[in-house]
């Protein structure tokens, strides 16, 4: 068995087991640095083992420097990852480095990984060795404004700027930053609970809104009623949609009798001029099919 004291000092700084730290050091001969590298080598295997496996758990995170900020998601297999001190560093980190890529995942993937000597993607699966779960860096997005604030809201928060939901919004304007603070927040939680698809009418998907259109025009045909009626309906019932789905046009949820649009023209007769230019809401796992697990059969499988 290797020198104790070199195996508790290459534990400590790879986090592998004490049997792998043991075996990395006999097979290179006591050398520490080589140890590393073979340690981080069986990482690759491991990760390469676990890239089939669901990756629908795990934490989006926000990063604010100065008028920029980022936000990403990052998938593990367990909640019980996720709340791992190493893994919400890992995320972090990555949020901190999507600064300069916006929504460009590869291009971060390849990009050096603070100062390590290699990049991302090989910390990445550094991680899926050390941790012993399929982690995945599912996606990133940027915010700028020239004169403003972004802020930024994490819900269900599991660590600072770590959690369940974030959002960011970008609010330029020349008021005063404590004040941009207080409105983007509370436009930010907005944003959580009412999950916007669109900022403005203008930014709507128009395949979206045409097949939406179609479908309100078989619904109003049904009803029997002329087509004169069947257009009013139609022009209300697409008012009803922005509603549900534009963030400027939706209901205060803090005042119900004012919509996102008048909050802001309020807040910018009081201060200064101010428009929201963008918003970004990541949902942790949105989208992703969860695999639905058979315990029965799972203990059946184990007991063959």
């Amino acid at each position: 068995m290797a020198d104790l004291k070199l195996i508790k000092r290459l534990r400590e700084a790879t986090s592998c087991g004490i049997a792998d730290c043991n075996k990395a050091l006999a097979e290179c001969g006591d050398d520490f640095e080589k140890s590393v590298d073979w340690l981080r080598k069986k990482g690759l295997s491991s990760a390469v083992k676990k890239g089939g496996r669901v990756t629908s758990e795990g934490a989006v995170a926000v990063y604010i420097d100065g008028k920029k900020a980022s936000i990403a998601e990052v998938n593990s297999e367990t909640d019980f990852v996720a709340r791992n001190q190493k893994f919400q560093d890992f995320v972090n980190a990555v949020t901190k480095l999507a600064i300069n890529f916006g929504d460009d995942v590869e291009k971060l993937k390849e990009s050096d990984f603070n100062n390590s000597g290699h990049c991302v993607d090989t910390e990445l699966k550094n991680q899926i060795g050390v941790i012993g779960e399929n982690i995945n860096i599912r996606r990133i997005s940027s915010l700028s404004v020239q004169e403003g604030a972004v802020i930024s809201y994490v819900h269900n928060a599991i660590a600072h700027n770590v959690g369940k939901i974030a959002v960011l919004i970008a609010l330029e304007s020349a008021a005063e930053k404590s004040k941009l603070e207080d409105l983007g927040k509370q436009i930010s939680m907005h944003i959580a609970a009412t999950k916007p698809e669109s900022l403005a009418i203008e930014s709507v998907d128009p395949e979206r809104l045409k097949r939406e259109v179609e479908v309100l025009k078989e619904q109003a045909r049904a009803s029997g009623k002329p087509e004169s009626i069947i257009e009013k309906m139609i022009e209300g019932r697409i008012r009803k949609y922005y509603e549900e789905v534009v963030l400027l046009e939706q209901v205060f949820v803090m005042d119900d009798k004012m919509k996102i649009k008048d909050v802001v023209a309020a807040f910018s007769k009081e201060n200064s001029a101010t428009k929201i230019t963008g918003f970004k809401l990541f949902i942790l796992g949105e989208g992703i099919e969860k695999k639905e697990n058979d315990f029965a059969k799972e203990v059946a499988e184990m007991t063959k």
